[in-house]
C-alpha cells in the first residue's frame, strides 16, 4: 500500500478532501451549514446542511449540477486561494445572513444565491467576475467585489450598483500582507442593520512591481506583482464607511496595519498595528471617529489572535492578551484563564459562553469553554487537535488524535452529544509508528517516526529531519494527519524525526519570541532534537538526511551549509535564502527592519562557498510568496564558489504545489535523491 501513496497524497490534496469544514450554526442551534466534497479524492466542494435534531444530512449545493464542473477563476480569485491554501474547487467559501436562511457564494467567477431551506439556487447576473459575496443580516442585499470595485445588489428589485469604485485601487479586498501574513481574507465589513459598510480601500502604487515569468513558455507576457519586499513601501490603506444611502464617512487611523475589524450589536471596531508590531491597538468608531479602547505593547512584537475582539451579550469586552508570561483570554480587563494555558484563538462567543482554542500541552490543542468565569474543557479528553463553533446551544467540535488519522466532527445541544457529521477523507493505508520525546535542555517538543516493520536493535537506521521549524506553525502535534507523509518516509527505511523549535507557538510567548533577530536558532533546536533521539532509539547518526517546504526549506538548505557536521544532505523546497527578498511584515515581525542590520547572519547567500553535502533545491517558478529568485541566486552563488548542488524548477508551480502529478512524483524525486545522497 505504501507505494501508492504518493499517489493517494496527491490525489487527496494531502488528506484534506472530503473533511467537514466552514460550519455556520442557526441563531436557534438547529441546523448546521457546512463544506464537505463528497469523497476523499473528490475536490468539487459542496454545500450541506445537518438537522441537529435528526442528525440527517442534507445536500444543498453541488456545483456540478450548476454546470461548473471546470472552473475558470478570475485572477484575484486565484490569488486569494492561495493566500488561503485552498486547494479544492466548487462552492470553497459562503456567505449567509443572521437568520442562516439565505447564503451567497461565488462559483467561476459567477454569484449565486441559494435558500438553504427549499434548496433553491439562483444565478444573480453581474457585470464581471465575482470575489468574496456576502449577504447582509437581512439578508435583503448583497455586496461583493469585481474589477476592484466593491458592489451592492438589492435583491428585491434586482438594481445593482457600484458603492465603491476608483480606478487604480481595489475596495473591498484584502491586501496581499494581510491575507498572506495576517490571516484577514476580508476587506469589508456589513453594518448589523445591513444598511452600511465598512470598506478598506487598497492603493498598490507605492509598492514595488515584480514580474513572475514563465520560462516554459517565453511566449507568455511575465505576470506582475505588487510586492512588498522588507524594507519597501506597503500598500496604502484607508478605511471608509459607506451607507447604501450614498453618504461616505472616513475612518482614519494612524498604523501602518489593519489587523481585523468587527461590526456588531455593540458597535463598530478596528484592531491596528504599527509597522514594527510591537504594539496593538482596539479601537472604537462612531461617526468616523476611532476612540482609543485598549494598546497591547511588547517590545517583540505583539501577536495576531484570530477571533478577538467579541463580545459578550452585555457588551463586555472579549480579548486574548499576553500576561504573567502566558497567553491568557480576557475579559473586559480581567484575565479569565491561567498563565499555563496558552490561548490559541477564540472561536465564537454565543451568548455569555466564549468558546477558544488553548494549550496546557504544546502538543495538544483542546476547545474549552468560559462561563460566568467558569472554565470547562468541552473537547474530549483523549489528547488531539480541536477546534469548533457554537451559537444558539449547539456547539460543533472537530478534532483527530494520535490514532485517529481522519477528524470526527461531533454535534453538542446543551452540552450533550446528540450526533456526528461524517467524514469522507481516505484512508492512507499506512500503519502509524509515531512516538513523543521531549528532547535536549529546552525540552522540544519531538515526535520520532519508525517504519512499522522495523525491529529494534537489528539496525541502525539512517535518519531523515522533517521539519517546519519556524514561528507561527508546528508539526508535532496530537495528531495523525499531521504525520501521514512522515510515515511514508519511515516506510522507505529511515528514522523520522520532526521537531518544533523556539519559535513555534504552544509553549509560550517567551519560547516564541527567542527568535527574535535570528532566525538560525531554529537550526540549534534541529541539532539538539536529533542529538536527543539519538540517546533513546538506534540511529545511525553518520547518514542524516533533512528536507522541508517554505520555513522548512530555508531550514534544510541552513541545515547543511552551516553544520555538515551533522548533516549530511538535504532537500529544500521553496526555500527563503535571502531574508531582504520576503515581505514586510513576516520579516520585519522577527528581524526587525533591514536597516536594523539582523538580515545577514540569517540568510543564506554567503554561506555558499560552505557547501559540501549534496543540496537539491525545488522551487515553483510560479511562485509568487516565496519567489524563485530565492532558489536562483542561492544556485548562483553556490556556482560562483564552485560547489555542486542540483537544482529542480517546477514549470507553472506555485508556493501550494497543488498539481497531482507535482504532487505524487515531487516525493518520489526527493526519495531518489536522499537514497543516493545517503548512500
Amino acid at each position: 500500500m505504501t507505494e501508492s501513496f504518493p499517489r493517494l497524497f496527491a490525489r487527496t490534496r494531502r488528506f484534506t478532501l472530503g473533511v467537514p469544514r466552514g460550519f455556520t450554526i442557526s441563531p436557534d442551534g438547529g441546523r448546521v451549514i457546512f463544506l464537505r466534497s463528497r469523497s476523499g479524492t473528490d475536490p468539487v466542494t459542496c454545500l450541506w446542511e445537518f438537522d441537529v435534531a435528526t442528525g440527517a444530512e442534507r445536500l444543498v449545493v453541488d456545483p456540478l449540477v450548476l454546470g461548473a464542473a471546470d472552473e475558470d477563476l478570475p485572477p484575484e480569485e486565484r490569488a486569494r486561494r492561495e493566500r488561503s491554501r485552498e486547494a479544492a474547487g466548487g462552492v470553497v467559501a459562503y456567505a449567509t445572513d443572521s437568520a442562516v436562511e439565505q447564503a451567497v457564494f461565488a462559483l467561476s467567477g459567477a454569484l449565486y444565491l441559494v435558500d438553504l431551506a427549499a434548496g433553491a439556487v439562483r444565478r444573480l447576473e453581474t457585470p464581471g467576475p465575482v470575489i468574496d459575496p456576502r449577504l447582509n443580516p437581512l439578508g435583503t442585499h448583497v455586496a461583493y467585489v469585481t474589477g476592484g470595485a466593491l458592489r451592492v445588489r438589492d435583491l428585491a428589485t434586482d438594481e445593482d450598483v457600484a458603492l465603491a469604485a476608483e480606478d487604480g485601487v481595489t475596495y473591498g479586498l484584502a491586501e496581499f500582507i494581510a491575507s498572506e501574513e495576517m490571516s484577514r481574507m476580508r476587506g469589508y465589513w456589513w453594518s448589523p442593520a445591513g444598511d452600511a459598510l465598512l470598506v478598506e480601500r487598497v492603493d498598490e502604487a507605492p509598492v514595488t512591481r515584480w514580474h513572475i515569468a514563465d520560462p516554459a513558455n517565453p511566449a507568455s507576457e511575465p505576470a506582475t506583482v505588487a510586492y512588498p519586499a522588507a524594507g519597501t513601501p506597503n500598500a496604502r490603506t484607508e478605511l471608509f464607511v459607506f451607507g447604501l444611502d450614498g453618504s461616505r464617512t472616513a475612518v482614519p487611523y494612524g498604523d501602518e496595519y489593519l489587523a481585523t475589524a468587527i461590526w456588531d450589536d455593540h458597535g463598530l471596531a478596528i484592531v491596528t498595528m504599527p509597522r514594527d508590531q510591537k504594539a496593538m491597538r482596539l479601537f472604537t468608531v462612531a461617526d468616523g471617529r476611532p476612540t482609543l479602547v485598549r494598546e497591547d505593547i511588547d517590545p517583540a512584537w505583539v501577536e495576531i489572535i484570530s477571533g478577538v475582539p467579541d463580545h459578550l451579550s452585555d457588551g463586555s469586552l472579549v480579548w486574548v492578551a499576553d500576561s504573567e508570561g502566558g497567553r491568557r483570554l480576557i475579559v473586559d480587563d480581567r484575565p479569565v484563564t491561567p498563565p499555563t494555558l496558552q490561548v490559541r484563538s477564540v472561536l465564537a462567543v454565543d451568548g455569555d459562553t466564549i468558546l477558544f482554542q488553548a494549550s496546557a500541552d504544546p502538543t495538544e490543542v483542546q476547545v474549552w469553554t468560559c462561563s460566568a468565569g467558569v472554565l470547562t474543557r468541552v473537547s474530549p479528553e483523549e489528547p488531539g487537535v480541536y477546534s469548533g463553533t457554537a451559537a444558539g446551544g449547539t456547539t460543533v467540535i472537530i478534532g483527530s488524535t494520535l490514532e485517529s488519522q481522519t477528524s470526527v466532527t461531533r454535534i453538542f445541544r446543551d452540552g450533550r452529544l446528540c450526533g456526528h457529521i461524517d467524514s469522507h477523507t481516505e484512508r492512507s493505508g499506512l500503519d502509524l509508528r509515531v512516538s513523543f520525546v521531549p528532547t535536549g535542555k529546552r525540552n522540544l517538543a519531538t515526535a520520532v517516526l519508525l517504519p512499522s516493520w522495523y525491529e529494534p536493535g537489528t539496525a541502525k537506521l539512517p535518519v531523515l529531519m522533517d521539519p517546519y521549524g519556524g514561528p507561527g506553525a508546528q508539526r508535532v502535534l496530537a495528531s495523525g494527519r499531521m504525520f501521514l507523509e512522515s510515515q511514508w518516509w519511515a516506510e522507505q527505511g529511515f528514522a523520522v524525526i520532526v521537531a518544533d523549535g523556539r519559535g513555534t507557538p504552544g509553549r509560550g510567548p517567551a519560547f516564541e519570541r527567542e527568535v527574535l533577530h535570528d532566525f538560525t536558532v531554529t537550526l540549534d533546536d534541529q541539532v539538539e532534537a536529533l542529538h536527543g533521539a539519538a540517546q533513546q532509539y538506534d540511529l545511525d547518526l553518520s547518514r542524516v538526511g533533512i528536507r522541508g517546504w517554505s520555513f522548512g526549506g530555508y531550514l534544510a538548505a541552513l541545515a547543511v551549509l552551516r553544520r555538515p557536521d551533522v548533516f549530511h544532505a538535504a532537500v529544500a523546497g521553496a526555500p527563503v535564502t535571502e531574508w531582504r527578498l520576503y515581505d514586510t511584515c513576516y520579516t520585519e515581525r522577527y528581524l526587525g527592519h533591514p536597516d536594523e542590520g539582523h538580515y545577514d547572519a540569517s540568510s543564506l547567500l554567503a554561506d555558499a562557498e560552505k557547501l559540501e553535502r549534496p543540496l537539491l533545491l525545488v522551487h515553483g517558478l510560479a511562485d509568487d510568496n516565496v519567489v524563485a529568485a530565492h532558489t536562483l541566486r542561492l544556485s548562483s552563488a553556490l556556482l560562483a564558489a564552485g560547489r555542486p548542488h542540483t537544482v529542480l524548477p517546477l514549470s507553472g508551480v506555485t508556493h501550494m504545489t497543488p498539481q497531482e502529478v507535482v504532487a505524487e512524483n515531487l516525493l518520489l524525486l526527493q526519495l531518489d535523491f536522499l537514497k543516493k545522497a545517503l548512500g
